[in-house]
């Protein structure tokens, strides 16, 4: 748990047997709604007396080492850690690549778990990360669970973009926003955590402390996609994720010279000048935004990349 979420955790735990069946943890990537969501399913599986989870009863320990049978977690195939086992044993022969999308087959699964009764005698915690990935079929499967929950059970949605989802499961959920902490917060954070130049890096992540800690430990990657951006550079992506990485670093030099031609402060820490039409920039950034969630389909990267670089407006 981060220390900037710690009153909304608290303002949860104190009403842990009056929480509706269904919560929306919403709010910008890289502001620590997981490990919050995770924190609250602690606690309601907590076998203690007291409102905090109390990390040494046996339904804690349970849920600590990943094994507590009324909790279930549901994600993308692609965030799901790989499995434990013999290091010197030969690899599972995997068919294509890990989905990002939680599929139909994960949710029914969740639906036949939430059915059974609890081992525990307390309630059966489903938490779903991140909600907007699941396909339009597994949506819909959920919906029903949400519609007509099951006794005893309770659904933890936690999502990046809440407006990526069905309006009929937002209107089913409980909203609890997460919102992104005080700047002096977050650079006191990310020092305590070892993070060099954090201001530059909580700049770039737009606020969010998580995701600036992320991109620190990128760096070397990042400033080369900049160099790119800023035409110093000639060197074209292999791989998709750098090619997601030149979209974003292409959108947010965008906004930041928008910002700069209307004489506006700039939202990432980039220093671009004020140079070319405002309007130009923020349709290149529409467009870069655009190409991020294109770039994670199979495609040329080095074609599509220089497709963006070629999009770019004159100075």
């Amino acid at each position: 748990m981060h220390p900037w979420n710690a009153s909304i955790l608290e303002s949860l735990v104190q009403r842990l047997d009056v929480l509706p069946h269904a919560l929306l943890v919403h709010g910008a990537r890289g502001v620590g709604k997981l490990a919050l969501a995770e924190r609250v399913a602690q606690a309601i599986l907590c076998e203690s007396s007291g409102s905090r989870p109390c990390g040494s009863c046996e339904g804690c320990r349970w849920y600590s080492a990943g094994t507590h049978p009324d909790f279930r977690r549901v994600e993308p195939e692609a965030l799901m850690p790989a499995p434990a086992g013999d290091e010197d044993a030969p690899a599972p022969e995997r068919k294509g690549k890990p989905s990002l999308e939680i599929k139909i087959s994960q949710v029914r699964e969740l639906a036949d778990f939430l059915n059974v009764g609890s081992h525990r005698g307390r309630r059966r915690v489903a938490l779903v990360h991140p909600a907007e990935d699941m396909n339009a079929n597994a949506a819909n499967a959920l919906l029903k669970g949400l519609e007509e929950p099951p006794g005893g059970a309770m659904f933890i949605l936690v999502s990046h973009r809440p407006a990526g989802l069905l309006a009929t499961i937002r209107s089913r959920c409980v909203a609890v926003p997460v919102a992104r902490p005080p700047a002096n917060t977050a650079i006191a954070w990310l020092r305590s955590e070892g993070i060099r130049d954090p201001e530059r890096w909580l700049a770039y992540a737009g606020g969010a402390p998580l995701l600036a800690a992320d991109y620190s430990a990128h760096a070397a990657v990042l400033d080369r996609w900049l160099g790119v951006a800023r035409g110093r550079d000639t060197a074209l992506p292999d791989t998709r994720e750098d090619l997601e990485a030149l979209a974003e670093v292409l959108q947010k030099l965008a906004l930041d010279r928008a910002l700069g031609a209307f004489g506006l402060a700039q939202k990432y820490g980039l220093s671009e000048p004020a140079s070319g039409e405002a309007q130009a920039w923020l349709r290149f950034a529409r467009r870069m935004g655009e190409h991020r969630a294109l770039a994670r389909h199979p495609l040329n990267p080095r074609l599509f990349a220089a497709q963006m670089l070629g999009e770019k407006p004159e100075n």
